[in-house]
């Protein structure tokens, strides 16, 4: 089915073509934006739940202070942990998967620099990383 255009819009469009006006370029805008984000990422292969929980904080505190915007976390599956055989081990918690955001969400002073855990990321088993973003230093 073919629209037929209207006189109106013929002259319009005739309007626009001799004109000098330009069209706004919302992708310029976004691409603009999505690069000044600053990024960074740690990981935690290989560390203790002790180790890995203090390199975290101090981790996030730097990147707050720097004003990074997205930090992407890399914890591992824990396919290879061998909690499977000590029954008083958290499953959960015994894996950097799942404790580094435990740990993270219990920290006030962390929460109040974060803005946002990515927990679908976290919750997903294909996945051996996790994304925060975290909020900006008020000038």
């Amino acid at each position: 089915m073919k629209k037929k255009l209207s006189l109106q819009d013929k002259k319009d469009w005739l309007k626009f073509i001799k004109g000098k006006e330009k069209i706004f370029n919302k992708d310029n805008n976004l691409k603009k934006s999505e690069e000044k984000i600053k990024k960074e990422i740690i990981d935690l292969h290989g560390y203790s739940l002790k180790d890995a929980n203090l390199k975290i904080k101090n981790f996030i505190n730097r990147c707050f202070e720097k004003n990074v915007g997205e930090i992407n976390i890399i914890t591992g599956k824990g396919k290879r942990s061998k909690i499977e055989a000590d029954p008083y081990l958290s499953k959960d918690l015994s894996i950097l998967k799942y404790s580094v955001p435990n740990y993270i969400s219990s920290q006030e002073d962390l929460m109040k620099k974060i803005k946002k855990i990515n927990l679908d990321e976290v919750k997903d088993l294909s996945k051996g990383n996790f994304t925060i973003f975290l909020k900006k230093i008020k000038e």
